[in-house]
């Protein structure tokens, strides 16, 4: 009899602690949460390819080729193309400031059709030209859509054949200008964007008034209309671009995601 008392006494003990320990907080790994990564930045340096089309606005040449026999009314397209590099700094989740450079080879040039029954003294070149600029945008749709102008210093080399007495001459320069416009970009990736681009670029003439006849023309005719003849103009070469890019972004300064343990 005793020995099935203490039975019962030791498996109704055992029931106990089953029960206590039912009771007590199971022991778990602590729950992990993600914490989303921060808005798209723009911040940091970048470079990138763009492809587009550019055409020379010539209605607005300062040019005198003597009685308006000039063909200034056409307008002269070519490829453009070329690389960029530059620098963002996004100053606050609305605004954008940088800096960027760029270098394009182009095939812009004059074409034929020209109304001088001479020569054709109007067909202007642009080889190549580069700009250095400021950029000031807004960030929009969480950051990833930049808007932005931009401006600054522009140069390039200017082929214009000029009218001599003796034939033509090839006056070929490095010119220096300004150039303005603007843009939108999209970050389709954390690294990647993509920009649409429109740029008016202006170089100017050295002037430097060293043509033949301009010069000839009041010696030998002091009198005549003909000595207010003058194939040396105040000359500026006025582009318009319009490209597409894409940029690859070295995001240096992007938080990385937060993991949080609670």
């Amino acid at each position: 009899m005793k020995n099935t008392i203490s039975v019962l006494a030791i498996f109704s003990a055992l029931l106990a602690g089953s029960a206590s320990a039912a009771d007590l907080p199971a022991r778990t790994a602590p729950a992990v949460a993600f914490v989303p990564p921060p808005s798209f930045s723009w911040t940091g340096p970048y470079v990138g390819l763009n492809i587009g089309g550019g055409w020379i606005d010539r209605n607005h040449n300062n040019n005198n080729w003597g009685w308006g026999w000039n063909n200034n009314g056409n307008n002269s397209g070519g490829v453009v193309g070329g690389v960029q590099l530059g620098w963002n700094y996004q100053i606050s989740p609305l605004f954008v400031v940088g800096l960027e450079t760029d270098f394009q080879g182009t095939s812009i040039g004059g074409g034929g059709g020209n109304n001088n029954w001479w020569g054709d003294f109007n067909r202007v070149r642009v080889p190549w030209f580069g700009t250095v600029r400021g950029r000031v945008g807004l960030a929009l749709l969480d950051s990833r859509l930049l808007i932005y102008g931009t401006g600054g210093f522009a140069y390039g080399e200017v082929n214009r054949p000029t009218f001599s007495w003796w034939g033509n001459n090839n006056n070929n320069d490095v010119r220096g200008g300004w150039t303005a416009g603007g843009g939108v970009e999209w970050a389709f990736l954390p690294n990647w964007s993509a920009k649409i681009e429109y740029l008016y670029t202006e170089l100017n003439h050295n002037n430097n008034g060293n043509d033949s006849w301009g010069l000839i023309a009041p010696v030998l005719f002091p009198n005549s209309i003909i000595a207010g003849w003058n194939t040396n103009g105040n000359r500026h070469t006025r582009i318009n671009t319009v490209r597409a890019g894409v940029n690859y972004h070295f995001n240096l300064f992007t938080p990385a995601p937060v993991v949080a343990r609670y």
